[in-house]
């Protein structure tokens, strides 16, 4: 056996014990595990197959879709782009595969994607919170308001007015905020304009579920894929919580960034391994 090889093993061995042991599970999740389940924002050859137009313009990738386009150019962008990410039909067997792994332990999810993977796969709606927002609402870019509106009709009726060939939605179909008729954007976190509204009740029934927990609860924190582009939202948080509960277990998964803090030596265990590998391992453990 490769030493590579030999350290899965031995994390598999390590995580699958705490995952027996743990009274509470907390899945912590960034982009790497979106990307894992085979939605990666940096494929090149997916972006060209989806968005032709936008390839010929000289964009790559999702990731270098944050320049300011033209409104229906936009929109043409946003309907394609949500309608593959947040609302394809198809189960996704990496998600899929997390969730029976963990069973019947009470367990949360808190995610900074906004693709509804966890909702779309069996995790309970009521007990997931998305830091970011959500794929699945738009909201007015002013705010005039803290409502936000469900996207999936705004989606399909876009993407009837979808020309490929030049990447752009009818101009008449740009949406506007019903309320004030300005400009809307999708309910995501791009800056102080964006309304968290629809995530106040999960914020605090997390919170409960933390805090009313007996000091000597064995919590396991699984983080996966969250790396440094936003610290402060997944992964910082994730060993701050492990700090606060003494008896807490804290794994992340990430191939590149797994450095766990050295204060948690003992019950952290850092997994030099993608998500994918990691989760095939530990269902051949639990069996």
């Amino acid at each position: 056996m490769n030493r590579n090889l030999f350290q899965l093993q031995s994390a598999v061995d390590t995580l699958g014990g705490w995952l027996t042991d743990a009274d509470r599970v907390l899945v912590t999740a960034g982009a790497g595990l979106t990307a894992a389940a085979g939605y990666d924002y940096g494929d090149a050859d997916r972006f060209r197959e989806l968005f032709p137009a936008l390839f010929r313009m000289g964009l790559r990738s999702r990731y270098t879709v944050g320049v300011r386009l033209p409104p229906a150019l936009r929109w043409g962008y946003w309907a394609v782009h949500i309608n593959d990410i947040r609302f394809a039909p198809a189960p996704n067997p990496l998600y899929q595969r997390l969730r029976v792994l963990i069973g019947d332990k009470d367990h949360w999810a808190v995610t900074s994607n906004v693709d509804a993977l966890f909702a779309r796969n069996g995790f309970a709606a009521d007990r997931i919170l998305t830091r970011q927002g959500d794929y699945g609402r738009y909201q007015c870019s002013v705010p005039c308001t803290s409502a936000t509106w469900d996207s999936k009709a705004l989606v399909d009726r876009l993407l009837t007015a979808y020309d490929p060939a030049t990447g752009t939605v009818d101009p008449t179909a740009v949406p506007l905020c019903p309320n004030c008729a300005s400009e809307v954007e999708i309910n995501v976190r791009v800056g102080p304009q964006f309304v968290d509204a629809p995530y106040v009740s999960a914020r605090r029934r997390l919170s409960r579920w933390l805090h009313t927990a007996p000091a000597d609860t064995k919590l396991l924190i699984m983080e996966f894929g969250a790396g440094f582009n936003t610290p402060g939202v997944i992964r910082w948080p994730g060993e701050q919580l492990a700090r606060d509960f003494p008896y807490s277990r804290f794994a992340r998964i990430n191939p590149s960034d797994a450095e766990t803090p050295a204060e948690l030596a003992g019950r952290a265990l850092p997994v030099r391994a993608g998500a994918a590998e990691l989760l095939e391992a530990l269902t051949i453990f639990d069996r």
